[in-house]
């Protein structure tokens, strides 16, 4: 069987294409949820809170209860496999609300597992931030907050553009894992394709291509986006 007959005879080709959809609503989901844990998580990260700064001779006048939470939660995340982090949040966390969407389920183990890569990204662009920064900002009656997300937030999200785009399409790539719980995404739809034909070969490849056509897209895009922002702080 040719190409052609193995993809679009009988219909086959609505596979990919439901598939394409699940994927795309996914990563959309996925990305929403991880970049709100991430910046949530890097500002723990770098939080300055010192409950028992007052006890100089106390081992705990240096603990930060606020960055230790979010360190173990990134070493967690990153120290253990996506799918396990997916099985464990469809069969255990889950397991006792079959009535929840299994889209929604993979949004929520994706979005935790790379909210984790996020943070540390974002984490690294507040670091890289001038300290000064932040001085001046206090300087002109701004609190710590206010300084930080008016100020140090928006330039180290600049900063961690490149590395946050190489995430995002890796986000994009690692969804290829839920049919493990039964989502039909690309990769199950080139499973279906597959089984039905008992050819490898020409489903696969159409999935591979899929990938390769979403990422290059996203890839231009946000290539645009970050030309722009670059533009932009060029004419300041």
């Amino acid at each position: 069987m040719n190409f052609w007959e193995v993809i679009f005879g009988g219909g086959r080709w609505l596979f990919l294409w439901h598939g394409l959809e699940v994927t795309l609503v996914l990563t959309v989901l996925s990305l929403i949820l991880g970049s709100a844990i991430g910046v949530l998580v890097a500002l723990m990260r770098t939080s300055n809170l010192r409950p028992f700064g007052r006890m100089k001779t106390s081992r705990l006048a240096n603990f930060n209860p606020l960055a230790s939470l979010g360190k173990i939660y990134v070493d967690i995340i990153r120290g253990t496999p996506l799918l396990v982090q997916l099985l464990i949040m469809y069969y255990v966390v889950f397991g006792s609300y079959q009535f929840m969407p299994k889209i929604f389920v993979a949004a929520v183990a994706f979005g935790i597992n790379s909210g984790a890569y996020i943070a540390e990204i974002i984490r690294g662009g507040i670091q890289s931030i001038d300290k000064g920064q932040m001085e001046a900002a206090r300087s002109l009656g701004l609190s710590n907050w206010q300084a930080m997300r008016l100020v140090i937030l928006p330039q180290a999200m600049r900063n961690s553009l490149p590395a946050l785009i190489s995430e995002f399409i890796a986000l994009l790539k690692e969804t290829s894992v839920v049919g493990w719980i039964g989502l039909n995404d690309i990769m199950r739809g080139a499973d279906n394709i597959r089984f039905q034909t008992a050819t490898a070969f020409q489903s696969l490849f159409a999935a591979a291509a899929m990938y390769l056509i979403l990422t290059a897209i996203f890839t231009r895009v946000m290539g645009r986006v970050e030309r722009k922002l670059k533009h932009d702080d060029d004419q300041r």
